[in-house]
């Protein structure tokens, strides 16, 4: 197992501040190379950039709950959460096949 995790590629987890325009102020947001991949996915299944979708995304946040605390590690979560339901859509759909149904 720890080959798997051990072995990942140090540009993979290589820290990386990116400046977002939120509410009109420049702000550094610092997070590992991963994620900034993942973002820019979910930037673009959504079909805007990725400033947008993080000012979009820190916009919702103030509405549903009133404050943004720890604005990376909700970006983290975020990120984890769209791995999780693409992972369970491909799981969905592969059982949703007729092959999969005779198995």
């Amino acid at each position: 197992m720890c080959k798997i995790y051990a072995g990942t590629d140090p540009r993979d987890y290589q820290p990386v501040t990116r400046s977002v325009r939120l509410h009109g102020a420049v702000t550094s947001i610092r997070l590992e190379a991963r994620f900034w991949a993942i973002l820019d996915e979910m930037a673009a299944v959504e079909g805007v950039s990725t400033p947008k979708f993080i000012a979009t995304l820190h916009d919702e946040v103030l509405e549903f709950s009133g404050d943004v605390r720890n604005f990376a590690s909700l970006l983290r979560v975020a990120c984890a959460t769209y791995l999780a339901r693409d992972r369970h859509a491909r799981g969905a759909a592969a059982t949703d096949r007729p092959e999969a149904a005779a198995a």
